[in-house]
């Protein structure tokens, strides 16, 4: 599923530290967030009144690290597509290597299938997040439509947790103006990467791995998929090597501290 945020890492290079970048996605021009440039707008003391809450919801989980970002080499993972059969496993791992994650999750067939282990994701101190309710591509669809793919996850992850997600990423990153005006009114920031494996396409865990670390950057931000033979496998080589090279592991939203993610914002490295 080519499009353009699959760029090689060289083009990513550029991106970072940029105040914001043009990224025509969905046949729109958009404007995109780097974590360097929501880092210098600190987020209010209190975020928990954000649009789209609801009710019964919770403040965000405490920080699972420490890490300034400003100053440390940070670098985020996530996980599109899940829960699955193997992110248990993975989430012994991650709890094992001390390592929080951001997972956008897949409501129908992965939310309601696995709410055990959704209910795990927020109790561990990772970062629970929407990718639509069946990962049809947002851009092709109307608003009520846009709406509803958002909505039925937002309600379903809420049940199980007790807050709504505050992040979404699109599936394929395709977006457009109806995309955007929908998540800012549900309280969604839009989160997209700067490094995938194309796990898709492969169940060689080395060649994950490899393909991870080739496109590793600071504030960078990771996209593998729990749901493939070959990614939880890789996982332990991928996290022991950027360690080895200086890279501390946090969510997206400790990606821009002290900023906060801001709804319907894009965020790109």
């Amino acid at each position: 599923m080519p499009n353009r945020t699959h760029r090689p890492r060289a083009r990513m290079a550029t991106a970072l530290g940029a105040l914001s970048l043009a990224l025509v996605l969905g046949g729109c021009s958009m404007e995109t967030t780097s974590p360097a440039d929501a880092r210098k707008h600190p987020a209010p003391a209190s975020d928990d009144a954000r649009p789209g809450a609801g009710r019964g919801a919770k403040p965000p989980l405490p920080a699972a690290g420490t890490a300034d970002c400003g100053k440390d080499k940070c670098i985020a993972l996530t996980f599109d597509a899940g829960p699955g059969k193997d992110t248990p496993r993975l989430l012994d791992i991650l709890k094992e290597e001390k390592v929080p994650a951001t997972f956008f999750l897949l409501g129908k067939n992965h939310v309601l299938k696995h709410p055990d282990t959704v209910r795990r994701m927020a109790a561990e101190g990772h970062e629970v997040a929407n990718h639509t309710w069946s990962h049809r591509r947002l851009d092709q669809l109307k608003k009520d439509e846009i709406r509803e793919e958002l909505s039925l996850t937002q309600d379903a992850i809420a049940d199980i947790t007790g807050r709504k997600p505050r992040l979404m990423r699109p599936p394929q990153g395709r977006i457009n103006d109806d995309v955007t005006e929908v998540s800012k009114e549900l309280g969604l920031s839009q989160v997209l990467w700067s490094a995938t494996a194309k796990d898709f396409s492969t169940t060689d865990s080395a060649l994950i791995k490899k393909r991870i670390i080739d496109q590793a950057g600071r504030d960078g931000i990771i996209l593998l998929h729990d749901i493939y033979d070959g990614t939880v496998p890789a996982v332990p080589g991928i996290i022991a090597e950027l360690k080895k090279r200086g890279y501390t592991f946090v969510t997206v939203p400790q990606l821009l501290q002290p900023g906060a993610p801001e709804p319907g914002t894009v965020y790109r490295p």
